[in-house]
């Protein structure tokens, strides 16, 4: 008898590790962490008219000028610091006539919270060269688009309400204004540095 429910015992762990082994999937924790994007669509560029706390600012008056150009909020926990901390070392490393030559922009998907002040501030903490621009949610979608950018609001249960999955790469413009080149995120600061003097050299 004894011997009979052994046997049984062992069948039936065999017939569970099998099920295990083969079919058995555990389902994945839905994340709530904060995502780049990828890009939506290729992306074309072109020119646009944004507030800074300037004024408004087309970016056909920054002709002459290599400009890099990245999408995000000054909310951003994680994406946004990096990419622009990479963005500083790399102007930090130009020549001041070389830096002359340059500009970096900052284009909030978060006109709700980012006003022109708070963006001016959060701009420059990272570098003088960093300016800081949005606009209404219509302007905002219309340059999103031209850069091939994606953005999403997701809901949250915390103190910030809501974070903003959004591309992330740099987008690098010639000093004609066109779209020359699109760094991924987390392009080290060396290769963005190299990237912006090709184009230097190239005006």
């Amino acid at each position: 008898m004894r011997k009979s429910a052994l046997l049984t015992l062992i069948g039936l762990l065999a017939v569970f590790f099998i099920w295990a082994l083969l079919g058995w999937q555990p389902t994945p924790e839905k994340s709530t962490g904060h995502q780049a994007l990828g890009l939506a669509e290729a992306p074309s560029g072109g020119d646009f008219v944004l507030d800074s706390y300037r004024g408004p600012l087309s970016l056909a008056d920054l002709r002459g000028k290599v400009v890099a150009l990245y999408f995000g909020y000054t909310w951003c926990p994680d994406i946004c610091p990096t990419s622009l901390g990479f963005l500083s070392a790399a102007l930090d490393e130009l020549t001041p006539d070389e830096l002359a030559q340059v500009q970096g922009l900052f284009i909030s998907v978060d006109p709700a919270r980012d006003d022109v002040e708070r963006l001016k501030e959060y701009g420059e903490y990272f570098h003088a060269r960093i300016l800081g621009i949005t606009g209404s949610r219509e302007h905002i979608d219309r340059v999103v688009r031209q850069y091939g950018a994606a953005y999403r609001i997701v809901k949250q249960d915390s103190a910030a309400d809501y974070l903003v999955d959004h591309s992330a790469d740099t987008y690098l413009l010639d000093q004609q204004g066109r779209l020359a080149k699109t760094l991924p995120h987390g392009t080290p600061p060396d290769e963005v540095l190299a990237a912006l003097k090709s184009l230097l050299k190239q005006g």
